[in-house]
């Protein structure tokens, strides 16, 4: 059995298990039990422009020990298997683009990824480089301008007229064809990032109706045509700048009007969300439980990498996991210090790089991440668990039978931890404010 322990001011401490009688009266209790839910995907983050320039910016010999401790399935890492890229430009690319900006190419005899040689390409071969069976899912922040109104990069819509419509169809087969060519396979699609907000970065507003039209009249055929394996998932959902708990029943029935759509339906093969639209998800687990669930974009912070923003990032964890997610995916692996886009925004990441001493730092979220990554394995599946601890924790029974347990204990002061499973119970002393993973093999 092993435990692992992370407080604000000691990360990552492998802990010695007091093995001798439960006390009578323990402070907390998990009881683990044997109900099995969603059969686990993976974990992972994003490539983006910003974050390969950072990677850039530290000597090989720190380049390679990030390499293993993100991608490595086998170092005492993150393992990550499952992670996110952008069609085009994101809020984190180095400056704005598409794949063709020709205007009225409808025929896009001028679509191209040249741009994506000089760093999206080298920071996604360099992860499979360590994890060659590390998997994708793209997704666009913006279509090219001249297929909008206004035709610009942030803000705006689709134009939904049928040349428009068949033309950024044929743009998503010719993005996977030509990652295709780079021994690169775009193993999902999720049709466009954030489609209810109209925000000052690239975007793209896209209502149900219009997201059901899209992919049941144009995109899914133009798989079909093509003979394109990647599957097309209705996402990423996030939500309207509002009240998030009042209005989730909204953001369900923006996921509703597009798997109503019959001719939408035959398509889908899942449904992601992120920020807002996490209230949203035990709605649509409800009402759709054939179809997979993803957790798609980690919520990014203010560049402080804060022990407290750590702590909010756990309930995230915790939040999707439960409600079914079987992937969770994290933003920015890798940044400079203070994390500040292009255009001013200053996020979290994983793994902070230092320009000036040309140095890194591990951030308190990458092992927040490593706290579920390191041990939960793919095709593991979430169990039922209960007691007055159950709400700040998951658990998971891997392939290879071992149980993995990651427990939260927000409280100020050390708690006497109760668990127990298939009658066997343990007890753990789990320092105050404190996250811990338990192991049981």
């Amino acid at each position: 059995m092993k435990w692992i322990s992370s407080t604000k001011h000691n990360k990552w401490q492998h802990k010695t298990i007091n093995t001798s009688r439960p006390p009578i009266e323990a402070d907390c209790h998990l009881l683990l039990g044997a109900g099995r839910d969603q059969e686990m995907l993976g974990f992972g983050g994003c490539f983006n422009e910003l974050g390969h320039i950072a990677l850039l910016k530290l000597n090989p010999t720190d380049q390679a020990e990030l390499q293993k401790l993100l991608f490595d399935p086998n170092y005492d890492g993150l393992r990550f298997n499952f992670c996110r890229m952008p069609i085009g430009a994101s809020d984190y690319a180095a400056s704005w683009y598409s794949h063709n900006e020709v205007a009225d190419d409808f025929s896009m005899d001028y679509f191209s990824v040249d741009r994506d040689e000089e760093h999206l390409l080298p920071y996604i071969q360099w992860a499979k480089g360590m994890n060659p069976d590390l998997e994708l899912f793209a997704s666009p922040w913006s279509p090219p301008t001249w297929m909008k109104f206004p035709q610009a990069y942030n803000y705006g819509r689709l134009k939904m007229e049928d040349a428009y419509l068949t033309a950024y169809a044929d743009y998503f087969v010719r993005f996977i064809e030509e990652y295709r060519l780079r021994n690169i396979n775009i193993a999902q699609i999720h049709v466009q990032n954030e489609p209810m907000s109209s925000q000052k970065f690239p975007s793209c507003v896209v209502t149900g109706d219009e997201f059901a039209r899209f992919i049941g009249g144009y995109l899914g055929p133009a798989f079909e045509r093509n003979h394109i394996n990647s599957e097309i998932w209705l996402g990423t959902l996030n939500g309207p700048e509002v009240d998030e708990r009042k209005f989730s029943s909204s953001y369900h029935n923006y996921a509703n009007t597009v798997l109503h759509d019959a001719n939408a339906y035959k398509y889908i093969r899942g449904v992601s969300y992120q920020w807002c639209g996490k209230y949203a998800m035990k709605q649509t687990r409800d009402s759709w439980p054939e179809l997979n669930l993803i957790q798609s974009e980690n919520e990014c912070g203010d560049g402080e990498n804060s022990w407290e923003y750590a702590r909010y990032v756990f309930d995230l964890f915790q939040h999707y996991l439960s409600l079914g997610a079987y992937a969770y995916v994290y933003w920015n692996m890798i940044l400079e210090k203070e994390g500040e886009s292009t255009w001013g925004w200053k996020q979290n990441s994983l793994v902070v790089v230092d320009q000036e001493t040309q140095s890194y730092e591990l951030s308190h979220e990458f092992y927040v991440m490593k706290h579920f990554s390191r041990y939960i394995q793919k095709g593991a599946h979430r169990i039922e668990h209960s007691g007055s601890f159950s709400a700040s924790s998951v658990a998971f029974e891997n392939p290879d039978g071992s149980i993995v347990a990651v427990v939260f204990n927000p409280l100020a002061r050390d708690m006497t931890l109760e668990l127990t499973i298939k009658g066997t119970t343990t007890c753990f002393e789990l320092p105050g404010d404190s996250i811990n993973t338990l192991v049981i093999e």
